[in-house]
């Protein structure tokens, strides 16, 4: 694997200021165009939240940010400078990008506070492992990632017996323990409850008071999206049809016909 320092290119003035940044992005599956020349800027400490219908391309876009996908063309920059196409999964995780999925992938066996610890960022090898004892400074920073995800009377529950939105906090407290720079999270309020999306919407908007991370939410559900606040990106077939505020872009003529109005 190419050492990361040797990624950088000549990036343009916006890509500089960026801590994301996709330029004509396309990604084809037996002839079929699932990114079009996409673009995307994420700046560094910003909260984005990305809607569209289905198809429309977002789960391969973060497939292509976290390096599952490769493109067949465009740019694909981390922090202005490193180029994630020539990258693997592993090191795009290890970069700081983390990945929510919509279904949460936690350790249900294994207690909340098990599965936190497990997430943090310490050396894997098997003595490592087999010798490895909290020090009071990861200790600390469990407590802290309890205290934001809601989770404190729960900790040695298993995560297996947590309710469908707890589950998807306990997947973001273990991004959070990563200290990961961008957090991409996929439906985190899918199947939750009025309550837990709320609870969802409140943890999400504290974590984007630390602008030392940038977010990227992506939804369906409308009346979530207008509660973060946040500036909105419209996908379909694979591009970016309108970008701005959330009553901005419910009222694109477009956007309507293409999503809003279905």
């Amino acid at each position: 694997m190419p050492d990361v320092a040797t990624l950088a290119s000549e990036s343009t003035p916006v890509a500089a200021g960026s801590i994301l940044y996709l330029d004509g992005v396309t990604v084809t599956f037996d002839g079929f165009k699932a990114l079009d020349a996409l673009s995307l800027v994420i700046a560094p400490g910003e909260l984005r939240t990305v809607i569209g219908p289905n198809g429309a391309g977002k789960t391969t876009m973060m497939d292509v940010i976290t390096g599952k996908t490769h493109p067949d063309s465009g740019d694909v920059l981390f922090d202005g400078k490193v180029d994630l196409t020539r990258l693997d999964e592993t090191a795009i995780a290890n970069l700081g990008i983390g990945r929510k999925f919509q279904k949460p992938t936690v350790f249900e066996y294994l207690t909340v506070f098990e599965n936190l610890e497990l997430a943090l960022k310490t050396a894997r090898g098997t003595m490592a492992t087999l010798l490895f004892q909290l020090s009071s400074e990861q200790r600390e920073r469990i407590a802290h990632v309890f205290q934001t995800i809601g989770l404190g009377d729960r900790t040695m529950a298993l995560a297996g017996a947590l309710s469908h939105g707890q589950k998807q906090w306990l997947e973001i407290g273990m991004l959070l323990m990563q200290d990961q720079r961008l957090l991409l999270l996929d439906e985190p309020v899918a199947g939750l409850s009025d309550a837990e999306t709320e609870a969802t919407a409140e943890l999400i908007l504290d974590l984007a008071k630390d602008h030392t991370r940038s977010l990227v939410v992506v939804e369906h559900d409308m009346d979530f999206v207008r509660s973060l606040g946040a500036k909105v990106t419209v996908l379909h077939e694979g591009s970016v049809i309108a970008e701005g505020s959330i009553d901005m872009v419910q009222n694109d003529k477009r956007v309507v016909e293409v999503y809003l109005g279905r």
